[in-house]
């Protein structure tokens, strides 16, 4: 029987959440929920209903698994605690300096109803945290390096595009060549937050906007961009959309370190991710954790989880049997 999965927010992560489940044999999207008029709203998947956002509790009987579409700055911190009264949920709240008081307001609303709610779930936090966690635990005497980029980070586009003035906005990580280079040597260079990243703002004002206040919320923007060089360039919605209408990203996690007697060896552990779409894979990453979501919850397992409570056969359709055959 198909995982029932439900969508909150249909934005461009919802539309990669509803062409993950497409792609899946044993998912099936049944419902979106949106703030918006649901009449606007048009899932890729044309038989999904779509519902006002205030009606999701009428549907909780519906789904196995919501899946939490909405961005990190404000949404989230609300949303997740509020569905898990309800929900097994799947979130991408990606704040990596709040995930804690995140992770405790989910924990109290899951483990209060009986739900499971996996929170943090992409690419960074998601795939490259289980990177770091392995890289750690195999080269204990070592140090840890993340690249970004370069690409479009939805969650620091949606900071932006929150702050009043601001029509649209897209915002490129960028890591600095030098950094990255010293790093793949092994050199393990100490490097502060502004040695490793730049970040690019491209910013479509509204009439009438006080573009220097503007810019000011966003390079003062605590855990967004307060710590990195950071240039804010405002362009027309015409330039915005001929110039930056796509949403690449990636990036690369590194671990050097040593092993032997007097730390004579040196090794390089590199995990990358080239992405076209940044919505569309991370919308990937949250229908294979809403999986192993599913799972959990049937075995009777309740609270908030994150990537590192997930065993990694949770997230795949495969049988145990196959993937030991094909997998292993």
């Amino acid at each position: 029987m198909a995982t029932r999965i439900g969508i909150l927010g249909y934005g461009n992560l919802g539309r990669g959440i509803d062409l993950a489940c497409a792609a899946a044999p044993d998912m099936e999207l049944v419902a979106v929920f949106t703030r918006r008029d649901p009449a606007t709203v048009t899932p890729v998947t044309a038989s999904v209903a779509v519902y006002p956002a205030d009606e999701l509790d009428a549907h909780a009987n519906d789904i196995d698994v919501l899946v939490l579409a909405g961005g990190s700055a404000t949404d989230l911190p609300q949303q997740t605690p509020a569905a898990a009264r309800a929900f097994n949920v799947v979130d991408s709240f990606d704040t990596h300096a709040n995930i804690p008081e995140h992770f405790a307001a989910v924990d109290e609303a899951a483990q209060a109803s009986g739900h499971v709610a996996v929170i943090s779930v992409g690419w960074d936090p998601g795939m490259f945290s289980v990177a770091r966690l392995y890289a750690n635990s195999i080269l204990p005497d070592g140090a840890d390096y993340t690249f970004w980029g370069r690409g479009v980070s939805q969650g620091h586009s949606d900071a932006i595009r929150r702050i009043p003035g601001v029509a649209d906005a897209r915002q490129y990580t960028v890591p600095v060549p030098a950094a990255l280079e010293a790093v793949r040597a092994g050199q393990q260079p100490e490097l502060a937050t502004r040695q490793k990243h730049t970040r690019e703002c491209f910013v479509v004002a509204e009439d009438g906007a006080d573009l220097a206040a503007i810019e000011q919320a966003i390079v003062t923007m605590p855990n967004y961009f307060a710590d990195y060089d950071t240039t804010v360039t405002f362009v027309t919605q015409e330039e915005l959309d001929r110039d930056h209408a796509g949403i690449p990203h990636g990036g690369s996690v590194i671990r050097t370190g040593t092993t032997g007697a007097q730390g004579e060896c040196t090794h390089v552990i590199e995990y990358s991710l080239k992405l076209d779409s940044n919505p569309e894979f991370t919308g990937s990453v949250l229908v294979a954790v809403a999986r192993a979501c599913a799972r959990m919850a049937a075995e009777g397992q309740a609270g908030c989880k994150t990537i590192f409570d997930l065993p990694p056969a949770y997230l795949s359709p495969l049988s145990d049997e196959e993937l030991r055959a094909h997998m292993l």
